[in-house]
């Protein structure tokens, strides 16, 4: 039995193109280009959690990241950076499932395609990312971008069970 394919379908399908486009060009940018500690400093220039957040420390990537290594927009750069990762494969892995959900028989192979997809091209960007000046493409940044996309999928796949989203 063939599925019918809707504009949404295909809309679906499109997004994750759009996605990794985006991705593309983002890691394309050099690390002083993408900075945002000046919009930090501009608006929360008073370090507001600067005493709650002086503890913490721990190991990425071979580094410790911590306000005494970093300065403290540069630890708060980096969360919201590891968060745009995390999320931007979110929704890769997201709308990888429901443009392939009709495309693809088996629910299974939907799903480990969706996955696939989402590590090969966090694969790609990374080692990319790694000939740009300035930038390094690291197997940790690999790992948090599949979390973020088996997450997506999971979403998805939940999401078109109970049938929230056709």
């Amino acid at each position: 039995m063939q599925r019918k394919l809707t504009t949404r379908d295909h809309i679906y399908l499109f997004l994750p193109f759009i996605i990794m486009g985006l991705l593309y060009w983002s890691s394309s940018m050099t690390a002083e280009t993408q900075s945002l500690q000046p919009m930090l400093e501009t608006f929360i220039g008073g370090k507001p959690l600067e005493k709650f957040l002086a503890g913490l420390q721990f190991q990425y990537g071979g580094k410790v990241i911590s306000i005494q290594n970093l300065g403290y927009f540069s630890f708060i750069e980096f969360f919201i950076r590891k968060g745009a990762h995390f999320f931007s494969y979110f929704f890769l892995g997201f709308f990888w499932v429901l443009g392939l959900k009709k495309r693809v028989r088996e629910e299974w192979l939907t799903t480990l395609l969706s996955i696939l997809l989402c590590i090969g091209y966090a694969s790609f960007d990374e080692l990319r990312q790694s000939f740009n000046p300035g930038r390094t493409g690291l197997m940790v940044d690999v790992i948090l971008d599949t979390a973020g996309a088996v997450t997506g999928v999971f979403i998805a796949w939940l999401l078109t069970k109970k049938k929230i989203i056709r």
